[in-house]
């Protein structure tokens, strides 16, 4: 049932690094998110394009070093739509993402105390649905346990690679366009 002590300690030391980025970038706040939604305020988008970009490449060096293994789920239609529409819903209701609201908790906010138990009861009833949801995951397009990588016949490094330098061209364009500015204000 539970990994090796190494890959839990491992775990747990990156899911505090990350939560303690989340909340030095402030992502948790309202004003954050609410100058995201408004175009105002791209703090958002570049912490977690940057952290597509590092947990990609993290990824995958930790894989060639044999600590992590990748386990890729089926590319199921159905799937993408419900959760993107269960994640959208909740984002909208609630104002943060999963990983937003766990930093939000680690805060001390009583509402997204209250968000993340709406998230486990949601997981809960999720998988007590699941055997009445699968024939409609079954009814739609299911593209199997399929990666880039596999689907081109090449190597992942060259696309970890390829998103990394992507990412950073777009958040230097993103910073050109959109310069932070310390005075500013929502």
């Amino acid at each position: 049932m539970f990994e090796e002590p190494l890959k839990l300690v491992l775990g747990l030391i990156s899911g505090i690094l990350f939560g303690v980025l989340l909340q030095k970038g402030q992502v948790a706040k309202f004003q954050k998110l609410m100058g995201q939604f408004l175009l105002k305020d791209f703090t958002v988008v570049k912490i977690m394009t940057t952290a597509i970009a590092v947990g990609t490449l993290g990824v995958h060096a930790l894989v060639a070093l044999g600590v992590a293994e990748i386990h890729v789920q089926t590319a199921s239609l159905a799937r993408v739509i419900v959760g993107g529409v269960l994640f959208g819903t909740g984002l909208a209701i609630f104002g943060l993402c999963p990983g937003t609201s766990v930093a939000a908790c680690g805060e001390g906010r009583r509402d997204a105390m209250i968000g993340v138990l709406g998230m486990f009861v949601g997981a809960g009833v999720y998988v007590a649905s699941y055997e009445a949801l699968e024939p409609l995951f079954r009814s739609m397009a299911d593209y199997g346990k399929v990666t880039l990588p596999e689907f081109t016949g090449t190597a992942p490094w060259p696309w970890a690679g390829a998103l990394a330098v992507v990412i950073a061209i777009a958040l230097a364009l993103l910073e050109r366009a959109h310069p932070k500015r310390l005075d500013a204000k929502l």
